[in-house]
């Protein structure tokens, strides 16, 4: 384990106030929810929650100034360090809020997904991607977010109190170090952008068929990769473990081999910002014969899981791929054999393997028809061919016979087509 792992195992959680402005626009119950578990993920301890229903927010605080008192009193009493709103704040709003909160530190739920994201990034691209994201959701919020980006005067010039140009600001030189840093991690990302686009067209190539793995954060997605392929991606019970896409070679039971991917996991109301950041690793959705949409099936907000998934794929473009709606986790809800959902389901447990079966079955039915399962009789002389078969196509059985080599394989259908004349009939 690393340093940093001990550290964080050792060191009590932070604890925190959530806040909430409760407008009727989303169930503000389930929200703090996730929201406390979001805390949880990033070492924080949510040890009270202060929310206020009202149809506007009030002007500079977003929540009342009563509400505001109670929640000072609150983390006063509890030891609180930090208060995370649910939602997103201006750089303002986050002065205003923490002065009356007595000088408490305050973030908002953006700045929160950020943070562990940046946290849990490991691949180069990932930590990229994560400080591009970061960078563009703090350059709006430069002003009014603290004395260290205070304006300073020019410098005085001649006699009488005469001045010259008031000079640069120390708010306009971090606007330019952040808009010079955002353009330089863009063209570093669109740079792996175009290798990975390489990568792809590599992978194409060899014309074996992509399943990606979407869902919910925390659903299982990496739990199912390592039951069917033994990845050894990282298993934890938070969000967000897993950011940077895994890809490994899966072997259906039909011989056909797979590329699985494993795709970072969403929220509600995952922020704009993050997803354009990651639109790269997510569009390996998009470029995949078969989209998996992997589901808590003991969660009561599974429907919504769901949708939230299927409308990044609408997003991105997916809306012509096959997708398996997997129910994952049916081990705790065994009683339940139907869920309430559009299209086809397979039920199963990532953790004792059980549907997984039927799980590449239907994979197995869902892939485009790139390959056909035939029985061949080649003659002695056609030899170049069972070698080309062997190196290219899955050979389950190969006999010598009277007749000729008897083969049963699963080959291109483009390549079946130019030795149709030695395929048996069924």
């Amino acid at each position: 384990m690393s340093e940093l792992y001990d550290i964080l195992t050792e060191t009590p959680p932070t604890k925190v106030v959530l806040l909430a402005l409760d407008q009727g626009l989303w169930d503000c119950e389930r929200s703090l929810a996730e929201l406390s578990a979001l805390c949880e993920a990033n070492h924080m301890e949510a040890v009270a929650e202060v929310t206020q229903k009202r149809q506007t927010p009030e002007a500079g605080i977003v929540l009342g100034s009563g509400k505001l008192e109670e929640a000072a009193a609150a983390a006063a009493e509890l030891g609180a360090e930090c208060a995370v709103f649910d939602g997103e704040l201006t750089g303002s709003q986050i002065r205003n809020i923490s002065t009356a909160l007595g000088g408490l530190e305050v973030i908002d739920r953006t700045m929160l997904i950020l943070e562990i994201f940046r946290s849990r990034a490991v691949t180069n691209e990932g930590k990229l991607q994560t400080e591009l994201a970061l960078l563009r959701y703090r350059l709006p919020r430069l002003q009014g977010m603290g004395e260290a980006l205070s304006r300073q005067g020019g410098g005085g010039g001649g006699g009488g109190g005469a001045r010259r140009g008031a000079g640069e600001t120390k708010l306009e030189l971090d606007r330019r170090h952040v808009h010079a840093r955002i353009d330089a991690l863009a063209e570093k990302l669109a740079e792996m952008e175009k290798r990975r686009g390489e990568s792809r067209k590599a992978r194409a190539k060899t014309g074996m068929p992509v399943v990606s793995l979407v869902g919910y954060t925390n659903v299982g997605k990496s739990t199912l990769m390592n039951c069917l392929t033994k990845a050894g991606v990282l298993e934890e019970n938070k969000l967000f473990a897993t950011l940077d896409p895994t890809a490994r070679k899966l072997t259906l039971p039909n011989g056909e081999d797979i590329m699985l991917v494993d795709t970072v996991g969403l929220v509600r109301r995952l922020p704009h910002k993050l997803v354009d950041a990651f639109h790269s690793t997510l569009e390996e959705a998009l470029w995949a014969d078969v989209v998996l949409n992997v589901c808590d099936a003991s969660s009561p907000e599974c429907n919504e899981q769901i949708m939230v998934t299927n409308d990044l794929l609408a997003s991105l473009g997916c809306g012509d791929k096959p997708v398996i709606n997997v129910m994952n986790k049916c081990d705790l809800v065994p009683h339940v054999t139907e869920f309430p959902i559009i299209g086809k389901c397979v039920c199963i447990s990532a953790k004792n393997g059980s549907g997984t079966d039927k799980l590449l079955e239907e994979i197995s039915a869902a892939l485009p028809q790139k390959r056909r399962r035939v029985s061949l009789l080649l003659p002695f002389s056609a030899g170049k061919i069972a070698g080309e078969l062997e190196k290219n196509g899955v050979v389950f059985s190969r006999e010598y016979t009277e007749s000729g080599i008897k083969m049963d394989v699963l080959a291109e259908i483009s390549y079946l087509d130019k030795i149709k004349d030695y395929i048996l009939p069924e």
